[in-house]
């Protein structure tokens, strides 16, 4: 077994296909931002008169997953941090932060602790009022004169797990500080998330917006080519193969990431096939898998309230082995909510939550029209049985079901 482990060693040292795979992953930084010059000037236009120490309006960014947003916050903050160093009389700070991260976006109490710490505070994980820890925060930030700007990326994330009173809360920090002023930029996924605030919450932000559209599959078939350049050694990349990749993720929201992701995989797949090129049939095994592990990846991490409404499509589908209805969804749902003891989300939030399966492609929601009656959404699974059972052991783990 040693000499067969030894032989597979022996062929990836041989037959690398890659020179830099960091340039394919998620965490490295491109020093350019192709195809997003108009949005990172409408960034820097809004930011600019921080260094001037004003607080400026609150910026929300939204653009689906892979377009840039974060990549783009980020460079603008770098320049900006830059230029505080040479020129500035008092301090800047730019601070970012993910909200959908574990343990991060549970609690109010745990995002302030997350930032206390980032501002080189220190607060217990859990045991104060949450009041005391928004006192904290402000002892530690009205220390000196500064302007804090707060980058809470998957900011829609926070609100739905807390509420959209954590929003005001912050927004309403700086009648208190007497040194610092505070901005906050939002970044999110959800085009629709700031029009579900409670009215007098939005005013308080007095924000301005971004729009980041999908990139198309030219753009991202430039990102890929300026990508793989670096990635690859030189001919590994069958002709089309950039091409197929940047249709896939096209399609899918015009999403860079998943470009990038699927170039990787199919990276590797071709390795382990001991496969000279990377070849067409790489990028489709490639888009089977990760297609699999985002669905997974998704049920494993959403709140339990998804998982309650998963559950409750699933087992349906599989008694009536036959689409099922909102309505039927919704009664079984609120049944196991009781069973349980968790809250019982609304209709509506219920129906929200449909939505976002079907946008998801875990489910397919189709309309069908019953004249006077009205409309129905008839729900029918769009998953594979491998994965269903995978989703069925997920859930089961995590509402701890016998």
């Amino acid at each position: 077994m040693a000499a067969e482990i030894d032989k597979i060693f022996d062929s990836f040292d041989k037959k690398s296909v890659f020179k830099d795979k960091f340039m394919l992953q998620n965490s490295y930084k491109p020093e350019e931002i192709p195809h997003r010059d108009v949005q990172i000037k409408q960034i820097a236009s809004i930011l600019a008169p921080v260094l001037r120490g004003e607080k400026t309006s609150n910026l929300f960014v939204y653009g689906k997953t892979g377009t840039g947003k974060t990549l783009s916050i980020q460079y603008v903050r770098d320049e900006l941090l830059k230029r505080a160093e040479k020129n500035l009389d008092f301090k800047l700070r730019i601070e970012y932060l993910n909200c959908k991260l574990k343990k991060v976006s549970d609690t109010e109490y745990r995002i302030l602790a997350e930032l206390i710490k980032k501002l080189g505070g220190n607060i217990p994980v859990t045991g104060l009022p949450t009041e005391a820890v928004y006192n904290k925060f402000i002892e530690i930030i009205d220390k000196e004169k500064q302007l804090l700007v707060l980058v809470l990326d998957e900011i829609d994330q926070a609100v739905k797990k807390i509420s959209d009173g954590f929003l005001y809360n912050l927004t309403r920090l700086n009648s208190e500080l007497s040194k610092t002023q505070i901005c906050l930029v939002g970044i999110s996924n959800d085009l629709t998330f700031l029009d579900e605030l409670d009215p007098r919450i939005r005013s308080s932000l007095s924000e301005e917006e971004i729009v980041f559209p999908p990139y198309n599959a030219l753009q991202l078939q430039d990102i890929l080519n300026k990508r793989a350049k670096s990635a690859f050694k030189e001919n590994i990349v069958q002709d089309g193969v950039i091409a197929k990749c940047a249709a896939f993720a096209a399609r899918e929201h015009g999403d860079a990431r998943r470009a990038l992701d699927l170039l990787r995989i199919a990276g590797e797949l071709a390795e382990r096939d001991n496969s000279s090129k990377i070849l067409l049939k790489h990028i489709d095994e490639a888009n089977n898998k990760i297609e699999r592990d985002k669905i997974l990846d998704v049920i494993k991490t959403e709140p339990k309230q998804f998982q309650l409404v998963l559950h409750s499509i699933i087992y349906l589908s599989e008694k009536q082995n036959e689409p099922v209805f909102t309505g039927n969804i919704y009664n079984f749902y609120e049944d196991l909510c009781k069973k349980n003891r968790c809250e019982i989300l609304t209709q509506r939030r219920v129906s929200d939550i449909i939505q976002e399966f079907d946008m998801l492609g875990i489910i397919n929601v189709r309309v069908i029209s019953k004249g006077r009656g009205g409309r129905m959404r008839e729900i029918k699974l769009a998953i594979s049985k491998k994965i269903i059972e995978k989703a069925k052991e997920i859930i089961k783990d995590s509402l701890n079901y016998n």
